[in-house]
């Protein structure tokens, strides 16, 4: 396909994928909500949402007819660069998480004082191009603020989930929890609720304040290995029973994947429908990257796995975590040049999508 041919094609897929309604930051919010309640379906506190507007159209409407026609997945996104949203996101994706500018460290260093002018951008940003805004994250061991301690953590962690949902109200994906123990463990931990008598009193308070302060969000425990290895997906689905016994209300499970293009995608899938399977909650793949050097590697993996994904009913949604060569937390993860120049994978996963 030629350049022109290709531009002509982008410019199609936009003007069918985009929402026809008014895109002002109201009614992109609107819509916005509408997509977590036609996702999470099942909850009728969130349907009540459903007749307010239409439900924006899905990522792959025009995708290559091998994917069956019936995918489940809601959206394909990506993250920030470097703090930056490009001018070229809306080419590629139709979803954003912040990669380091929703981490509480990053938004509240100094208790009381925030600094909310990266995230005002990137959500203004996805409200004005009816991209879907994940948080990224609530309550994470790493990148705290380290004023946090466990005399105050139950009030500041209370204070910045509602500061937090009340700037950003029409926040569609939180991960509240990401990474629990062994992986990271917040120091604050027992200071809001501890181990407690589910085990994980402290993810369930998590769960519920969210709820509390941020009603129509998909709320989200996130982890990484858990698509990758067996007993990283047993114990995810251990947690989500406790929480989920003990009154959480976890309406997602987050699979980041950073490690997937290592893993046979067979045991991929078979982790992922298991988590799905025992918890009854809808997963997400949260950070997927393929860190190859090798272009035609990378490409066969993107192939294999990402196929895999769109194809599993389980999976509600793919997001991938970073874009741009030298610009990715890990060396070959990028996907293009800076200048738009694709690696074959880029290219590849971009013709499936028809975009």
């Amino acid at each position: 396909m030629g350049h022109a041919q290709y531009s002509s094609s982008i410019a199609r897929r936009h003007t069918r994928s985009r929402h026809r309604s008014s895109a002002s930051a109201d009614s992109a919010g609107l819509a916005l909500n509408v997509l977590v309640a036609a996702v999470l379906g099942c909850s009728s506190q969130h349907a009540a949402v459903i007749d307010a507007a239409g439900v924006p159209p899905a990522v792959g409407t025009d995708a290559d007819p091998s994917d069956g026609g019936g995918s489940a997945v809601t959206f394909v996104g990506n993250i920030t660069t470097r703090r930056e949203v490009r001018s070229d996101f809306t080419q590629y994706w139709n979803q954003i998480t912040p990669e380091n500018e929703g981490k509480w460290g990053s938004v509240e260093p100094s208790e009381g004082t925030f600094n909310w002018s990266a995230l005002d951008t990137i959500y203004k940003f996805a409200h004005d191009n009816n991209v879907v805004f994940k948080e990224h994250c609530f309550v994470w061991g790493p990148q705290q603020p380290t004023w946090v301690n466990s005399e105050n953590g139950e009030a500041a962690v209370k204070n910045w989930i509602q500061s937090f949902c009340q700037r950003y109200p029409d926040t569609p994906f939180i991960d509240v929890v990401n990474e629990p123990p062994p992986h990271t463990t917040p120091a604050y931990k027992d200071a809001i609720g501890g181990d407690g008598v589910s085990g994980w009193d402290w993810i369930v308070n998590a769960f519920k304040w969210a709820r509390e302060a941020c009603p129509n969000a998909i709320l989200i425990l996130n982890d990484y290995d858990n698509a990758e290895k067996a007993s990283t997906a047993q114990h995810t689905i251990d947690i989500v029973k406790a929480i989920k016994a003990a009154g959480a209300p976890v309406d997602a499970v987050g699979c980041q994947a950073h490690g997937a293009f290592a893993v046979e995608t067979a045991t991929l899938k078979t982790n992922i429908d298991r988590i799905a399977l025992e918890t009854g909650l809808p997963v997400y793949v949260t950070e997927y990257d393929i860190n190859l050097a090798d272009d035609e590697q990378q490409k066969a993996v993107m192939q294999e796995q990402f196929t895999m994904f769109w194809n599993n009913s389980n999976i509600k949604g793919i997001t991938l975590w970073g874009y741009v060569y030298g610009q990715t937390w890990m060396p070959n993860t990028g996907l293009m040049q800076s200048d738009g120049t694709m690696r074959p994978a880029m290219a590849w996963l971009q013709s499936f999508l028809g975009r």
